[in-house]
């Protein structure tokens, strides 16, 4: 279908925002940068960066949890939302980081994770010493067990990672008591969002760090907060995957919503334009909208465009998809092609891969990694970019099993290898001293870095690539400074445009002065009365290659 002019912001949302189309740069703490020379990512590391970030062109940078935490889950189970991990630095260093992006023209997002904590936060260990009918236990998920003597579990549910989503303790006693309800790792246990202690903390959270002058939050898990009245057994019981939207009682309940009215109020509170954005992976795009209406959130993460197949059809339908059910909410919608739960976009779209057939081909997946960039930089919204992304950095796949971090190895019984080979140190020059630069400790070998990087990782460096025009980074370069030049992408304005069944054409603009062609597994022509401003292969003698996004300016006569 052709798709009239959308536009994404509803009336009652005219001022421009800065969500609305800013480029957004995740940063996964510990692979980033380690600054300190103990091969772990830190904040100093973000710190020496900044001049790399905005030569990229990024408006905003967000920052992967960085509390105090006994990094079970990387940093995702929190013992402390109040204060810096000492591994990443602390409060003194985190001020800075703010302070000097500020000065770069660069937003901080954090990450605030409240479906739960760590097992190690004071308020669970206070439970677990506490009484049944206690305050203290009230504040987590605690049930007695089924069964003549409470041995079986509260309910069916599966964790997300693998195995029951219910851990039993032992009371004060010594005899076997509660049982408390982790979706995750059972080192995360799941906060009550009906205690009133909760929703007041998160709110004390929030102003903690707005107070020191974040500029939004990441919302974890934003869609499990709240679970079904009564806990209620699961309509299946095989294992959920981190990726299943399917309908649960512990995901995408309706009570979410009262809590982001509130968080909504708060933000606005302050000046200075703070947001959050949602992590609701929902379906369909209809209902993500809902976390983004006029008295909610900013952003939502489009997880239909980040699990979408290459392909004519699929990309189309999942763009006509997103675009319509923002719409019906007047949001922006916030586009996405990798971050650090799923497998890196060079591997994910290179479509023999994921369909466990054929070889994989390296060409084709780095033609359709440029080719997937150049469309979504030229989509209309707001852009979330994961590190390493713009270097073209491949999934790790062969990560030694005695050094995978992600608990989803121990928990899927060391079936699932998990999400670590998405998340394996930058490399920032091509000599392995210092983990191809990742630590200005050069005795940090690529090995002996946190996770450790494979033999070849210099020659994606973004030391080497500056050296060459036609790099993954150039193009993101490229891509990002004519995305904030051209008037026509600063625009709303979207329009199919009708084309062959070999490629995807649309508009940015009134009139179709700029358009966007996307081709697969055939080539096309240059439209005629069209002149290139880029693309993301060689066009030779006005022929697009297969695998191809191009921009295009009709030409002035």
């Amino acid at each position: 279908m052709s798709q009239a002019v959308v536009e994404t912001e509803s009336k009652a949302n005219a001022e421009k925002v800065w969500w609305r189309d800013a480029v957004t740069y995740q940063i996964y703490i510990r692979s980033f940068s380690d600054a300190s020379g103990d091969g772990v990512g830190d904040i100093q590391g973000i710190i020496n960066r900044l001049g790399y970030l905005k030569d990229l062109g990024v408006d905003a940078i967000w920052i992967t949890p960085w509390y105090p935490s006994p990094q079970h889950d990387n940093g995702y189970d929190v013992a402390d939302f109040m204060d810096i991990n000492p591994e990443y630095g602390d409060l003194g260093a985190a001020q800075e980081l703010i302070e000097k992006a500020h000065e770069h023209g660069i937003r901080i997002i954090i990450d605030i994770v409240p479906n739960h904590s760590s097992n190690e936060h004071k308020w669970f260990q206070d439970a677990i010493e506490s009484t049944p009918d206690s305050v203290e236990r009230a504040r987590y998920l605690f049930r007695d067990g089924k069964g003549e003597f409470g041995e079986e579990p509260p309910n069916n549910w599966q964790s997300v990672f693998g195995g029951l989503a219910w851990t039993r303790i032992s009371e004060q006693d010594g005899e076997l008591g509660q049982w408390y309800c982790h979706i995750f790792a059972p080192e995360q246990p799941d906060f009550n969002w009906d205690n009133a202690d909760i929703r007041n903390h998160f709110l004390d959270v929030l102003k903690f760090w707005l107070d020191r002058g974040v500029d939004g939050f990441r919302v974890d898990v934003a869609h499990g907060l709240v679970k079904a009245e009564g806990l209620p057994d699961a309509p299946f019981q095989e294992h959920l995957g981190l990726l299943d939207s399917r309908a649960f009682p512990y995901w995408d309940q309706e009570g979410v919503h009262e809590i982001y009215r509130e968080w909504r109020k708060l933000l606005d509170s302050y000046s200075g334009q703070r947001m959050a954005v949602s992590e609701a992976w929902v379906n369909p795009p209809s209902r993500s909208a809902l976390y983004v209406r006029p008295d909610e959130l900013a952003n939502t993460f489009n997880f239909d465009f980040l699990t979408v197949k290459w392909g004519r059809d699929s990309l189309k339908a999942s763009i006509d998809r997103s675009i319509e059910g923002m719409a019906e909410v007047g949001a922006p919608v916030t586009w996405v092609l990798n971050n650090h739960d799923v497998v890196r976009s060079v591997n994910r779209l290179e479509m023999d891969f994921i369909l466990g057939s054929g070889t994989f081909d390296h060409e084709r997946a780095n033609q359709r990694a440029r080719s997937a960039a150049m469309l979504m930089v030229c989509l209309p919204g707001a852009i979330f970019l994961y590190q390493g992304e713009e270097l073209g950095l491949p999934e790790v796949l062969d990560i030694p099993v005695e050094r995978l971090q992600d608990p989803i190895w121990r928990m899927s019984g060391n079936k699932e290898r998990g999400r670590d080979g998405c998340r394996v140190p930058l490399p920032w020059h091509d000599s392995p001293h210092g983990a191809f630069g990742f630590s200005t400790n050069v005795e940090v070998t690529p090995e002996s870095s946190w996770l450790p990087q494979p033999a070849d990782w210099g020659r994606f460096s973004a030391q080497e690539q500056e050296k060459s025009a036609g790099s993954m980074l150039n193009l993101y370069r490229n891509a990002l400074a004519i995305r904030k030049s051209n008037a026509a992408l600063a625009s709303l304005h979207f329009d199919w445009i009708q084309s062959s069944d070999k490629s995807l054409v649309f508009s940015r603009s009134d009139g179709n002065t700029f358009i966007c062609v996307v081709t697969f597994e055939s080539g096309e022509s240059v439209p005629p009365g069209y002149q290139i401003i880029m693309s993301s292969q060689d066009i030779v003698s006005g022929q697009i290659p297969p695998n191809t996004t191009v921009w295009l300016q009709r030409a002035k006569h």
